[in-house]
């Protein structure tokens, strides 16, 4: 299974623009709905999000979090709101492009009941595990962790932000193709499952980025892999898929997206106008910096319809990662 960085070529934060101040719907209050708990990756970008866009807009942008099912809750909430302009959804790529796969049944349809906005962000997820639990147990790298898993099956504990997600998937790929043998372990959200692992109650997590380097900085995590094939400036010294053909994973080569969406049928100028202030939200330099050392590579999309063209090219590529997980959820 690839997924490679030249999918998103093209996709490049662009100038800022000059501040207009013009809300929509009339400077109602617009929601930031972020389809997981406070505390996670996707909430932190969210709240970043949405402090510039307030400013720019000239109104209110508050977050509200919508945890649950692996983002569907959430998602559903944005699919169902009013199309006016009042509510934007931070949608992971992998609801988009995996999901319809991935579940028998969705309480929306990502093509038909979202309107894509603009991607926001792109980047590799990291495998880290519990420092002291690494070294108790001997895993000194990645290979080593996949060793111990498979003398001893369904031992080794990874924690998610839900079922379904773009962590579930590539650790089922993890297994099916490296004969591994973790035990994945769905939460409500990263949150939870951080403080899960920095207490032991769990001893990995494969997922994104932002919310784990903390951490990682601090001494209490051990990064051990990066999804992408190839290492990644943010923290060079660890590994990318490529550097495991031995294990069978040399293909493997997966990068995560965030976009913001709206209720289908939001009208044009508020389409355009929202549009507008994302660009300008994404050239700020402080968000910019803020996102990079944590694995965040801050992007927009040329157009809107420029990100419907992304997920319907990366669609059928999540589609064999699902198949290739063996994961099926109801």
């Amino acid at each position: 299974m690839m997924r490679r960085r030249d999918l998103v070529v093209g996709l490049a934060a662009m100038p800022a623009l000059p501040a207009m101040g013009q809300p929509v719907a009339g400077g109602r209050v617009v929601r930031v709905v972020v389809p997981f708990p406070p505390g996670g990756a996707i909430d932190l970008l969210g709240r970043l999000v949405a402090e510039r866009l307030g400013p720019v807009l000239g109104q209110n942008v508050v977050v509200e979090n919508r945890g649950g099912a692996g983002g569907i809750l959430g998602t559903d909430a944005v699919a169902k709101g009013t199309p006016d302009g009042t509510v934007i959804g931070v949608i992971g790529g992998v609801t988009m492009t995996a999901y319809p796969t991935l579940y028998n049944r969705l309480p929306f349809d990502p093509v038909k009941d979202l309107q894509p906005l603009s991607l926001i962000t792109s980047g590799a997820l990291i495998c880290v595990v519990n420092a002291e639990v690494a070294q108790r147990r001997g895993w000194t790298d990645f290979r080593a962790l996949v060793a111990y898993s498979k003398a001893h099956p369904d031992e080794v504990k990874m924690g998610s932000s839900g079922p379904g997600t773009s962590s579930h998937l590539v650790i089922g790929a993890v297994n099916e193709l490296a004969g591994a043998r973790i035990l994945h372990v769905p939460y409500r959200g990263g949150g939870p499952a951080i403080a899960d692992l920095l207490s032991g109650t769990i001893d990995m997590m494969f997922d994104v980025t932002p919310a784990l380097m903390p951490q990682v900085a601090a001494g209490k995590f051990k990064p051990l892999a990066l999804s992408s094939r190839a290492r990644m400036d943010f923290a060079p010294d660890v590994p990318g898929m490529g550097e495991f053909a031995d294990l069978g994973l040399g293909e493997l080569d997966l990068l995560a997206w965030n976009a913001l969406m709206l209720p289908a049928g939001t009208l044009e100028p508020v389409v355009a106008r929202l549009f507008q202030a994302v660009r300008q939200v994404a050239a700020d330099p402080v968000l910019i910096e803020r996102l990079r050392p944590l694995g965040y590579e801050v992007m927009v999309s040329e157009s809107p319809a420029a990100l419907a063209e992304l997920v319907a090219r990366e669609t059928p590529a999540w589609k064999r990662l699902v198949e290739m997980s063996g994961v099926k959820l109801d």
